[in-house]
């Protein structure tokens, strides 16, 4: 079956990463540095002065992002408010009429297309935009928001687990519909988790909407919960408390990165995707520094950051090598998805599912 980006990446789209020179508060060349990467001089920040962050970003990651956004702008203090991507989506709709959060980074863009559609957004086009691929942002201008990279469906397998039952390592979405898996599959709530979301919303646009149900209705025979986090399948296939975990790229290949026995299966007809997306809130006082952490979050050093998890990032560069784990090609991999439309039947998707499948899924924290 083909695979490719659709109308949300195309085969423009190029890996990418970039290099850019460290910074030292001491450094006599530190503000020109700043200032080449479309960012302020730290000694412009205003002091004592702090933003709300939400983020569907890895707890794992989070620290070695915001690195040098605290080198540049030490007197900006970041309150980040994690959680997954589906109970962030629903905590700031929630909060429509008196929004907390100041940025949200690091978020599917099916969801920043949502709170877009409530107007609940701000136009800012940040610092370095023009280097962000066309299919990473958003059309209007100034923009609602911008990407930072994608991520997509994995499988995480736990081989010494299946050695055991003797059974073979799945390679397609139709091999977890096999009786010889059943209760030994576990994937995530799509209302929880942006994973479990675009995996959903990736089978319908790969399949059409009745056959990816009827899909369903066979997997589910095969699941033996649905978690509340896309990270957290990978991690009980690692442990081996359930040999098969519907996770993502990143994920899985971290489990097998710390020694579990884990292989990392991108299903064969393709994975579900979305991207990674920051934007910038709307409320009556819109604080400058939230402008500043959004120049940053394109600028090199956490664009370097990013692409050491993942292997497609929004911004090109032809000299940039693929982490290890993924696909020598990982656009290839890449199923044919339109974010606007994911977004736009994003309700009538987990209404669906939640009708048919919410009994097998693991109470909320």
């Amino acid at each position: 079956m083909k695979k490719w980006m659709g109308t949300a990446l195309t085969t423009a789209l190029v890996i990418s990463a970039l290099t850019a020179c460290g910074t030292s508060n001491n450094d006599a060349n530190t503000n020109s540095a700043q200032a080449a990467n479309g960012n302020k001089p730290a000694t412009e920040a205003a002091a004592n002065s702090e933003i709300t962050v939400y983020t569907a970003l890895e707890d794992d990651q989070i620290g070695a992002y915001l690195a040098s956004f605290k080198e540049q702008y030490p007197n900006i203090k970041v309150n980040i408010v994690r959680d997954s991507t589906g109970i962030i989506t629903a905590k700031l709709l929630a909060e429509k009429d008196n929004p907390v959060a100041d940025v949200v980074w690091g978020t599917a863009a099916t969801s920043l297309l949502v709170l877009d559609q409530n107007g609940m957004l701000e136009g800012y086009s940040p610092k370095g935009i023009e280097n962000v691929l066309p299919e990473f942002k958003d059309t209007g201008e100034p923009a609602h928001w911008v990407g930072i990279d994608a991520w997509e469906t994995a499988f995480a397998v736990n081989t010494a687990e299946l050695k055991k039952k003797n059974l073979p390592i799945p390679q397609s979405y139709e091999d977890l519909t096999k009786p010889e898996y059943k209760g030994l599959v576990v994937m995530p709530n799509p209302a929880a988790s942006g994973t479990g979301f675009l995996t959903v919303s990736g089978l319908e646009q790969l399949m059409g909407d009745a056959k990816a149900w009827d899909y369903l209705d066979k997997l589910d025979k095969n699941i033996a919960v649905y978690t509340q986090s896309g990270s957290k399948p990978a991690k009980l296939a690692g442990t081996g408390e359930y040999p098969i975990g519907v996770s993502f790229g990143y994920r899985a290949i971290e489990e097998k990165k710390s020694g579990a026995p884990i292989e990392v299966v991108f299903p064969k007809e393709g994975s579900g995707w979305d991207v990674e997306a920051n934007a910038l809130m709307k409320k009556d006082n819109i604080k400058p520094e939230a402008k500043e952490f959004l120049d940053w979050a394109i600028s090199a050093e956490p664009m370097k950051e990013y692409n050491k998890n993942y292997a497609i990032i929004s911004i090109k560069n032809e000299g940039a090598s693929i982490p290890e784990g993924y696909k020598a090609d990982p656009m290839s991999q890449l199923i044919k998805i339109d974010l606007n439309k994911a977004a736009a039947s994003r309700e009538a998707t987990l209404a669906e599912w939640t009708k048919r499948y919410e009994a097998k899924s693991e109470p909320k924290e």
